[in-house]
């Protein structure tokens, strides 16, 4: 006799399963995030995706078994590693209004000329998709397109069109008569996501799904969804600002947190094809607590300002705030500068801010914070050619970080005439026009910018 369904409860945050509900989740911690998700009993052979194969030695694979297929956008290019792998899974999340379903549309009807694509819409009519794309001024005559949510029907569209391409907008509507719950749910979004993924992998079709983010800013759903596909894209964008920014937070072809930079216009999303120029928009005159640092994006370098601002603090808890860079790593930088600068600000509010609305995770920028810090402190302005990376340790020295070399040659590209960088990313030939000034300490570095 077969068995009964059981019922399982899923922890939305980190795809943890639980027997029972309970209040807080055995693996993340988190609170109030366990949802149902009905499990059959009993052996599922149809949950096995991609071909069979026999077992063989690793050296005798081939390498070009995975062709690239170019997106004909390049930034969109460099965040995915290259292009579109045949039979991956694509995940493009942001938050409504940041360009996702732009982007797609202009991808897809760029690919549609030498490739078939089929883009499937389940939050928009294919009226609205169609003046969407005569709006942007795309071309419409070789995209195949429907409005449909139920997992079988699409799936039986692309058996008969057999896309290189398929498009689904967005995962959160799929639904699919092997699950039970609504459309949104735990139990529907991670079978149809499953169905989607064996598909891709029988066919060697390419599926970008689209994907919603909660009020965090993370991806909207179970989180279960990151380990089942091949690459995770966030795009992301400030309310103030047209530009908007493509980082992969997960790739299996290619580098982790590349970064593609894009403007907004009246016909879609343009790329950016030196984003360094946009965010080095700096005033005419130097300015007290201003410097720019180079930051590692990927497999490129990032020009970025990074901008502070000490004042006297109004109540007896000076405050730390900073934006783009984690507040707790700011606190730490502080103490190291009173500990080896002797340079007290325990009464004064600190407010640090990186330009261009661009979140900078590395250590490299630990040595630029501080010198911007000292200079809004004293109010003693920085040379506006002056660069400046490097890490720096609880003992006050400063350390080397990866891709010294390539960092120095951007900033000489960009005019920049005078570096100040780790001993151990000193070049041996600098740069022409670039004058490197190594340092293995913060007091060493303090006094190469100026500050006795």
């Amino acid at each position: 006799m077969a068995k009964a369904p059981k019922a399982l409860w899923v922890c939305r945050e980190c795809g943890g399963d639980h027997a029972k509900w309970q209040g807080q989740c055995a693996h993340c911690q988190g609170w109030n995030c366990l949802e149902e998700l009905q499990a059959a009993g009993g052996k599922r052979g149809a949950g096995w995706a991609g071909e069979r194969s026999a077992v063989t030695a690793l050296a005798s694979v081939r390498l070009d078994e995975a062709p690239r297929r170019p997106s004909g956008i390049k930034e969109l290019d460099r965040v995915l590693g290259g292009g579109f792998v045949a039979g991956s899974v694509v995940l493009l999340a942001g938050s409504p209004g940041a360009g996702k379903s732009t982007v797609l549309l202009q991808v897809s009807c760029a690919l549609a000329e030498r490739a078939s694509v089929l883009y499937v819409t389940g939050e928009e009519s294919l009226t609205q998709l169609a003046l969407r794309a005569e709006r942007l001024e795309l071309s419409r005559e070789q995209l195949r397109v429907a409005a449909e949510t139920r997992v079988e029907a699409i799936l039986a569209h692309a058996e008969q069109e057999k896309p290189a391409l398929l498009i689904l907008d967005s995962v959160q509507t799929l639904h699919t008569d092997d699950a039970e719950g609504a459309a949104g749910g735990v139990t529907q979004v991670r079978e149809a996501t499953a169905r989607m993924v064996r598909y891709a992998k029988q066919t060697g079709t390419v599926v970008i799904l689209v994907g919603h983010v909660n009020k965090e800013g993370g991806l909207a759903g179970p989180r279960v969804l990151e380990h089942m596909i091949d690459t995770f894209m966030m795009l992301e964008n400030a309310s103030d600002s047209r530009f908007r920014m493509l980082r992969s937070l997960k790739n299996r072809f290619g580098a982790v947190n590349e970064l593609g930079v894009f403007a907004m216009t009246e016909r879609g999303l343009r790329e950016v094809a030196n984003p360094s120029a946009i965010f080095l928009s700096r005033a005419g005159t130097p300015a007290a607590g201003s410097l720019v640092v180079v930051v590692w994006e990927g497999s490129r370098p990032l020009l970025v300002e990074v901008q502070a601002l000490v004042d006297g603090g109004q109540s007896g808890h000076p405050r730390r705030l900073s934006v783009g860079i984690e507040a707790n790593r700011l606190a730490l930088l502080l103490a190291v500068l009173h500990r080896h600068a002797g340079l007290a600000l325990g009464d004064q509010d600190v407010f640090l801010n990186v330009v261009g609305g661009v979140r900078v995770a590395e250590t490299a920028s630990d040595l630029a914070v501080l010198l911007a810090t000292v200079s809004s402190f004293r109010n003693q302005a920085l040379s506006a050619s002056l660069i400046v990376f490097g890490e720096v340790g609880l003992s006050g020295e400063v350390r080397p970080v990866p891709q010294g070399v390539e960092r120095l040659r951007e900033a000489a590209k960009h005019g920049f005439t005078q570096a100040i960088v780790p001993k151990g990313n000193a070049p041996r030939e600098a740069p022409e026009g670039l004058t490197v000034i190594p340092v293995t300490t913060l007091a060493e570095a303090l006094s190469a910018a100026g500050f006795s």
